[in-house]
């Protein structure tokens, strides 16, 4: 039995409407069962790959169901939008594609690859201000001035509408699934499943992710403030402006919103891209950065979340792969304190190439150490296979007679 949702301006006929719209423009993306991340997690877990759309992202959904509704006039006006990136995208490529003028207006801060990436799909782009809101301000009255249409990036009933044929598309696919697990950044996504699947199923559950730098709804929804702000590697969802429209609709159809810290997104990330070979941003690994870290809610459940983005920075990257590998014993820093004498680092290095270990990186200190002057400081970068890899090293230095102390990853040269 189908139960739209009581409070909605949306319904499941709007949403019907916009799956039809997509037909044919944006990719009818695969959603599978992740056997090795169900393993890992001990949940089932299956994967929406929204990240297979052409611009990375599955703000294209609700940028195309906007567009092609706008009247002639309106088309012919061109649109304007804020975004810290892959609403900007959307919003590029289907208005090229459509033949609508479009401007963006993006926060200064936002990552090289997003700007680069929406000037090649035919947009204007503006860089103002150093928040959504600021760029927000600024295109709303860009917009008034030249007489643009403005398309917000989720307090829009259409694109809500888009967003949520997601929904429509993993229940058609896996109708016994039993619970929806959704990032939320301003909340476009996660209104349009949550309207889509409790209309479809209305015993399904349907729960959020938030950043805990920017835990907005969860605040909103639980009467408490709590500082939203700072440098999270999932930018997607790091807003800080509720929606009008989007605020109710959590408020009534999300079951919970929870909470997942930046090493959790870090992890999630590394795992669906070593394990499913796919890429994906902060953003979009939230979905399953939520069932590591928390299980208890999913146990027993067959779960299906979103790659909701895939544009991540290639710096970016590189840099929480490394510290995935410094979290897995893989890569460690060691200081030894050595006798300043010919011979002593080749000992050393013996010792690690006996069980197979790998020098990254290597330092000499003789001036910058408070040791006697005979003696010197080692700091070394070592590669190796697993902790227990690295423990078999440093029991065979001790047992040389070196002291070794591991140094935090955070700790000064």
């Amino acid at each position: 039995m189908n139960q739209q949702p009581s409070n909605s301006l949306i319904t499941l006929e709007d949403i019907q409407k916009a799956s039809q719209l997509l037909k044919g423009n944006i990719e009818r993306t695969p959603f599978r069962k992740a056997v090795t991340l169900s393993n890992i997690a001990g949940i089932e877990t299956w994967i929406k790959f929204d990240n297979f759309q052409f611009t990375a992202t599955f703000k294209e959904r609700g940028a195309y169901n906007k567009l092609v509704q706008l009247s002639s006039s309106e088309k012919n006006n061109g649109v304007v939008a804020m975004s810290a990136g892959n609403h900007a995208q959307g919003i590029a490529y289907h208005a090229h594609r459509l033949g609508i003028p479009a401007t963006i207006v993006m926060p200064k801060n936002t990552p090289f690859i997003k700007v680069e990436h929406t000037k090649a799909l035919g947009a204007t782009v503006i860089l103002e201000g150093s928040t959504l809101a600021d760029a927000a301000a600024f295109a709303r009255t860009l917009a008034k001035q030249e007489n643009f249409v403005f398309i917000h990036p989720y307090d829009d009933l259409q694109i809500i509408a888009g967003q949520g044929t997601l929904a429509i598309e993993m229940l058609e696919d896996l109708p016994d699934l039993d619970c929806l697990v959704v990032p939320i950044g301003g909340g476009g996504l996660i209104c349009g499943m949550a309207i889509a699947a409790k209309s479809i199923k209305p015993d399904i559950k349907v729960v959020g992710v938030e950043t805990e730098l920017y835990p907005a709804y969860k605040s909103a929804l639980d009467g408490i403030s709590r500082p939203c702000g700072g440098d999270t590697l999932a930018e997607g969802i790091a807003v800080t402006e509720i929606g009008t429209l989007t605020l109710p609709i959590i408020r009534e159809y999300v079951d919970e919103i929870v909470l997942v810290d930046e090493s959790a997104l870090e992890h999630a990330l590394t795992l669906i891209l070593n394990v499913e070979k796919t890429l994906v941003e902060g953003a979009g690994a939230a979905g399953f950065a939520a069932l590591l870290s928390h299980p208890e809610l999913f146990k027993n459940l067959t779960v299906g979340t979103v790659l909701s983005g895939g544009n991540i920075d290639s710096r970016l990257l590189a840099s929480v792969l490394m510290r995935e590998l410094v979290r897995d014993s893989r890569i460690t820093r060691l200081r030894i304190p050595i006798a300043d004498v010919p011979g002593e680092i080749a000992r050393i290095a013996d010792i690690v190439a006996q069980r197979g270990g790998n020098f990254i990186d290597l330092k000499h200190h003789r001036i910058f150490t408070s040791l006697p002057a005979k003696d010197a400081v080692l700091d070394i970068e070592l590669e190796t296979r697993d902790r227990q890899h690295l423990e078999d090293i440093l029991d065979d230095m001790r047992t040389a007679g070196y002291e070794v102390c591991i140094l935090n990853p955070d700790e000064p040269d």
